[in-house]
């Protein structure tokens, strides 16, 4: 029996180890104040995109949750408001897979507000099904929605300069692919609604956001505006909400024991807003609050150039 409670406590010391070092993920340490700027961040109704809408509040921004769901996102506005005693917090409806809403988005944001600062593409979804226009859900909420949400306030960032473009990746990316035949002829990433096939769509969708960001970067040269991607690190989010409940019972233990917290999630996202002198890493991929080399697919210029423009020409800009 000693022997089994000395093996037990043991690897509880482990464990324990494991939270405090390779579990533990670096802290945003910008003192930017944001006084008078205005922020976007799309999903901020739960998860990474409110802890870093909370932070983003705090330092004095005025704060605009982009959210499809109005309920959820009242919510988190009282919350925000009340924890960072900053009343310039606002909901505004934004469903990313309909092409119809990320443009009256657009619209109204520019009708009303003057300036935009920070656009961070946070949202993300693994789910399966079909968006508005007819694409896959993943393929439309992780990348097209944002890619059009981008290029339609593009204009107001650069006017508002210096400026930054954040987009929430992941390090699936580096199992994701594009193949554009499948694009062309079935409006998705890949085929299949299991779960294996779900979580592949996925990477694809991650990739696709690495990808937009380098081509993105090119096309911004000369501006004062940049962009980054990034890995949040593996955090307990609801992100796979929409999964079957044997996945999502499966996949409880793992994220109580081994996946970090959501400040500890947001922690990327805002070094990549905040952060003073990385305007040279324009384009570039970041995980734990630093720049990451990423593979030769995540930087290929001529699959990044042409997956912009088909995405231009399904989001109806081409």
């Amino acid at each position: 029996m000693f022997t089994v409670l000395l093996i037990c406590g043991g690897l509880v010391g482990f464990y324990l180890l494991l939270r405090v070092t390779v579990f533990q993920l670096p802290k945003c340490k910008s003192t930017a104040k944001l006084h008078g700027k205005t922020v976007i961040v799309t999903g901020a109704n739960t998860g990474i995109g409110k802890a870093t809408a909370l932070d983003l509040a705090r330092r004095g921004a005025r704060v605009v949750l982009a959210c499809r769901d109005e309920g959820r996102a009242q919510a988190a506005v009282t919350h925000i408001r009340r924890e960072s005693g900053n009343s310039e917090v606002l909901y505004m409806h934004l469903d990313l897979a309909s092409l119809k809403s990320v443009r009256s988005f657009a619209e109204n944001f520019l009708k009303k507000e003057s300036r935009l600062d920070i656009l961070i593409n946070n949202a993300g979804l693994v789910v399966g099904g079909k968006t508005e226009d007819g694409f896959g859900r993943i393929f439309g909420i992780n990348h097209l929605g944002h890619f059009l949400l981008t290029i339609l306030l593009l204009e107001r960032l650069k006017e508002s300069g210096p400026s930054r473009v954040v987009t929430v990746s992941s390090m699936a990316h580096s199992g994701g692919k594009i193949d554009f035949d499948c694009i062309n002829t079935h409006k998705d990433l890949g085929l299949g609604n299991s779960t294996l096939a779900l979580l592949m769509l996925y990477s694809h969708s991650k990739l696709c956001n690495v990808l937009f960001t380098h081509e993105l970067a090119k096309r911004l040269k000369g501006t004062n505006v940049t962009c980054y991607s990034l890995h949040p690190g593996a955090i307990k989010t609801d992100i796979g909400r929409h999964s079957s409940l044997w996945w999502q019972l499966f996949m409880a233990p793992i994220l109580l024991l081994f996946f970090s917290d959501v400040e500890s999630g947001a922690q990327t996202s805002l070094y990549c807003a905040l952060q003073e002198g990385i305007e040279p890493l324009s384009g570039r991929y970041f995980s734990s609050c630093a720049v990451q080399n990423v593979s030769a697919k995540a930087r290929d210029d001529a699959v990044a150039k042409k997956l912009w423009e088909v995405s231009e020409r399904l989001v109806g800009l081409a």
